[in-house]
This record gives C-alpha cells, structure tokens and sequence, in this order.
C-alpha cells in the first residue's frame, strides 16, 4: 500500500460535519502531518504543538494534546509523514475548525512524502486561518493553493458534543483568548480551605485540579465562589463548568499541573454535576521511569510508578519557618529500569498509609529533591494511587514477581546532579581523593565516602540547646539553676541537649576529621543527647563504653566540603549532612556486580 492510497480522503470534512459517519467510514482515519509549528514552551509541562494535518481532500489546523507530546520529542511525528489519528475531539474556535489530536501514531514504513494531492483548509474562509502574517500551512496567503474543490457543499454546523445548546470545549483548548466555553471535567483533587490574613485583609480560597480527555487544569474559588462551590465540587465526580471564568496564566510554584493556564472561578461561573459519570478520564499520569529521575531538575514535578519496597514508620519533623511539627513518612520505590527512589508523603497521607510492601503505587504529582542524591515528596496537590488499573502496574507486578523480587537496585544518593559551582558528581570518593582534587577550597562542593570511625572527642559532644520547639539555639545556664534562651527570651528547668561530634574517619587511603550535628549523631551514637548526657552525670563506665561502642562502625557519609576562615587562616571545614549505617549484603550484591564484569 503506497501513502497516497493510505490516506483517507474525506475523512476530515465527515469529522466536523457528519460525525456519525466519519465514526463508520473512518474509525482510525489516516492523515498526512504538513506542517509542526511550536506555540511556545509550557514550563513543567513541556511544549505545546500545533500541527496541520490533511486527508489529501482538506487540510486542518490541530492542537496536539501534551500527553501526545512524546511522539515529537521521540523523532517519530515529522513533516511528511502519515500517521493514524487515533484519538481526536472536533471543536470550532474564533469560527475555524480545530481539531484536537489526543493520541496519534505514525507509520513509520510509509516514509516521508512531500504534500499529497492539492488540500483546501476546512474552513469557511481560508484567509482567517494566519498566524503573524502566514498561512499557518506556512506559506504566504498568495502562495496558498486555495482554488476550492469541484462541488464543495457548504460545512454544516458542527456536531460536537454540546451541554445546554453549547459546544464542550477540551481543556487543552481553553486560553484567554477563549470566550463563552463549557467544559465536561472530573475533578481529580480537591484542596482545603486555605485562609489568609494580611495588613491589606483577609480572605478564604480552595483549589481543585479538572481533567477530561484532553489535559489537566487547576481552577480557584475565592472567598464567595469558596463559599459557592466548595461542597459542592466532590473528589471523583464529573461536572459542567461554564463561563463567565477567568482564563489566565498559571502560577506555577502553586501547581503540579502542565497546563500554561489556570481558572478562577467568578460570581457568575456555573457548575452543574453531571448525569453521565462514567465518560471522562479517572485520572492521567504522565510517568517518569526511577532511572530517568537522574538528569530531572531539581524542583521539577513528575509522575512516577513503581513496587514499595520499604515503609518506614511515621516520623516528626519542626519546621525551621514557624516551628509548626509535620508527620511524615518515608517510602521506598522500585521499577523495572534497576533503580530504586525515596517518596516521602506528609501529613494525613503519611498516618493513613497501609498499602502492603510489594504493592504497585502510583503517585501523581511529587516534588524532585536532589539534597543527597534525587527523591521524591509528594505535594499536597499531588495524589497517590495503589494498585491502580492501569497498564503500567500489572506490567511492573508482573515484572517484581518473576524477577524484580530478588534484583538489587541502584539508588540516585551517588548521582545528585551538580555539587555546588565544582560541577563535578556527587560520586563516591576516597579520603584521599577528596583531598587529592582539593575539594571545597574554590568552592563549597558534595561528596559521599565510606569510611570507619576511629575516634570521637568526647570533651565537646554536645551543647544545651533551648527546648523551644524549632528553636535550638544554645542557652546560657543562669544562677538560679534554669536555663536562659535569649532568641525566645524564655528561661527552662532542663536544656536540650543536641550533639556537635567531632569524628575522625579513616578509609584505605586515608583519614579524615568530620564535623556532625544532631541528626547524625543519633545514628551514629545509636541514643540521643539527653540520653549521653544523662550517663555522663550518672554513670561513667557505661558513658565510656557509648563511645567505645561507636568506634570502627562502618558508615556511608554524606559530606559537604567549605572552606572557613578562622582569623588569618584558611581551613577547609568537612560537615556530614546524613550518615547510613552499612548495608553489607547491598554492598555484597554490588561487589558481585562488579567481580562479574571482569569475568571472561
């Protein structure tokens, strides 16, 4: 079969005009792509594409849906080529008919032709479809072929779907350029209710993310459309949503949405809860595999799937702002691509977790962290999904049980991305390599090592901290016998005690003196501060053997290298920011690994 028979002739003029026939004569109709045209980037989500696609009888302007995206970025959708428009919705927009191309597939052994046949825009006036000047087919408009076709009947009305006598628009199609639209939409996350007080007033807001076949969009009610809307917008259900509402540019440090735009709802927004539930999306994912987390940008957004592994207990952190205490929860992923990523989920989430080890999770909408090697925390706007029906699940359940259960996995703690201006990777170093390359004397630069401890001073282990949650700061010990913070201004009966160890760690090459506070030093000593301390005041024997019994453990350290100025001197200062004890099956399996790529 050669292209020209491929495509289908007419199939364009039956999408728009005569639905229902284009459903029978053309259920996967053939077109050729003419012209791929960039609208500019979308930031997390990508870019955004317009196409024009022809049947060889007509030719019409399309928005490629972002979801569909991929087959650009893969090299696959080229000028000339003829592809199977799989999934598409007809829509008229400014008076030109748009069609929106949700999932296509080019055929690759057709090839690339130049234009077939002499195609007409499907328009009702072939000079409105310019853009800047320009056809958008990307000739000039003289240059066009525009002699209409022998007996071309006028286009009827189009019979997209409508709801109260007005088109459906897809989301992917709505702009600010965008008037009088109704779109179909679940609502896949709803927000609380946020409040807000400023010496300007105060006010009241929630959010939710809308999907349908098309793409994703966050819309926002404000303090009466809060008041309106907000019970009766419900996770998982499916409404119309009609203008007057706001189209604008998204924020995007408030989203984990593609989308360029964002909504607001007006006094005048209607929203109606839809009869049918059943013929809109669930939900839509746009997964990133765990290997690939190694060259995403730091605070990125992705999508991403895989086995849980490990879950870890919920745990209590202070948050340095306001010292407000948050739970969370970490979680160990794995995939079929060899790599393994920490999520960390918050909150509700975090307390509520039950889904057993070896459970496929989904989780839509986590932040990428590259401090000690890339993870994962899942946004509050974010969602997470267990075993859900999805193609990508069974494929990686059927994967872990009947391979993945007994792989190891490579983790990104040793491939964070760029380690302060060095530019060099955070891979793991000896000691003496650490010097040798003179790390942190330009600049402050990260780097892991595995090494064995071989002494802790013990004069200086600790310091009395304010007990204030999230303050920490070092009080002074005042006359009466309590303790007196001066950043709170308060005084306590008792100190917190919090660790400042000094170790010296040697591997074979080398030793090293590290500095380490709080947190590592729990790890480290096994107990904490107050825990030390209060041996040291009680018992001395059993203090002596704490420090005894830290000497030649075995730790992977995660380093910062800086240099600091003490007077007229230079030194470069080593300070762990997270320790792990050694997994010595891991690190077995690793060897193994190694021993058998030199096997011949």
């Amino acid at each position: 079969m050669d292209a020209e028979s491929a495509l289908s002739r007419g199939c364009i003029n039956a999408i728009f005009n005569d639905p229902d026939q284009a459903a029978k004569l053309f259920p996967v109709p053939v077109m050729q792509c003419l012209q791929i045209k960039q609208m500019g980037p979308s930031g997390q989500g990508g870019d955004r594409w317009r196409l024009v696609m022809s049947d060889g009888n007509n030719y019409v302007q399309t928005m490629l849906a972002t979801a569909a995206n991929h087959i650009i970025h893969d090299g696959k959708l080229e000028r000339g080529c003829i592809a199977r428009v799989k999934k598409y919705q007809p829509n008229i927009l400014k008076g030109k008919h748009i069609l929106i191309i949700l999932e296509i597939e080019v055929i690759e052994s057709l090839g690339l032709h130049d234009k077939i046949g002499n195609p007409v825009v499907h328009e009702p006036k072939a000079a409105d479809a310019t853009i800047d000047g320009n056809d958008f087919y990307g000739a000039k408009k003289e240059e066009m072929d525009t002699k209409p076709q022998m007996q071309q009947h006028q286009p009827a009305p189009s019979r997209s779907a409508t709801h109260a006598g007005a088109n459906i628009y897809p989301i992917e199609a709505l702009s600010p350029f965008s008037h009088k639209w109704t779109i179909k939409a679940r609502v896949t996350f709803k927000s609380d209710i946020k409040t807000w007080h400023k010496p300007t007033g105060e006010g009241k807001l929630f959010s939710v993310n809308l999907l349908d076949e098309s793409g994703e969009i966050k819309a926002t009610g404000f303090n009466d459309q809060c008041d309106a809307f907000y019970d009766l917008l419900q996770e998982g259900s499916v409404y119309y949503i009609s203008t007057p509402c706001r189209v604008a540019l998204a924020k995007k440090q408030f989203s984990n949405l593609s989308n360029d735009y964002e909504l607001t709802f007006e006094r005048e927004t209607v929203i109606e809860k839809a009869e049918d539930q059943t013929n809109v999306p669930q939900l839509r994912f746009n997964f990133c595999s765990i290997q690939e987390l190694q060259s995403v940008e730091k605070d990125s957004t992705v999508d991403v799937i895989g086995v849980l592994k490990e879950v870890a207990e919920v745990s209590e952190i202070t948050s340095k702002k306001d010292g407000r205490p948050f739970q969370k929860r970490e979680l160990t992923l794995v995939d079929d691509t060899g790599y393994s990523v920490r999520v960390t989920i918050w909150g509700k989430t975090a307390n509520g977790f039950d889904a057993n080890p070896e459970s496929v999770v989904a989780f839509k909408g986590t932040k990428v962290s590259d401090f000690g090697g890339k993870s994962l925390s899942l946004l509050s706007s974010g969602t997470m999904t267990v075993n859900p029906d999805i193609p990508d699940a069974y494929r990686l359940k059927g994967w872990y049980d009947s391979a993945g259960r007994t792989d190891t996995f490579a983790t990104h703690q040793n491939l964070a991305g760029v380690a302060g201006a060095t530019g060099r990777k955070d891979d793991i170093k000896t000691i003496s390599q650490v010097k040798d390359e003179n790390l942190g004397v330009d600049d402050q630069a990260y780097y892991t090592i595995k090494a064995t401890i071989v002494f802790v001073k013990q004069d200086s282990f600790c310091y009395p901290a304010c007990s204030t949650q999230g303050c920490n700061k070092k009080v002074t010990s005042m006359p009466d016998g309590t303790w007196h913070c001066e950043k709170c201004n308060v005084s306590h009966d008792r100190p917190d005690y919090r660790y400042i160890l000094n170790l010296n760690v040697a591997d074979h090459t080398s030793h090293q003196w590290l500095s380490c506070f709080d947190d590592t030093g729990r790890i480290i000593v096994g107990m904490s501060a107050n825990e030390l301390m209060e041996l040291k005041e009680n018992d001395d024997a059993k203090f002596m053997a704490a420090f005894e019994a830290v000497n030649c453990k075995k730790l992977t350290f995660r380093c910062r290298a800086k240099l600091d100025h003490f007077g007229d001197t230079q030194r470069v200062r080593y300070q762990v920011l997270s320790a792990a004890l050694m997994d010595y099956k891991t690190e077995g399996d690793k060897l193994v690994e190694l021993i058998k790529q030199f096997n011949i």
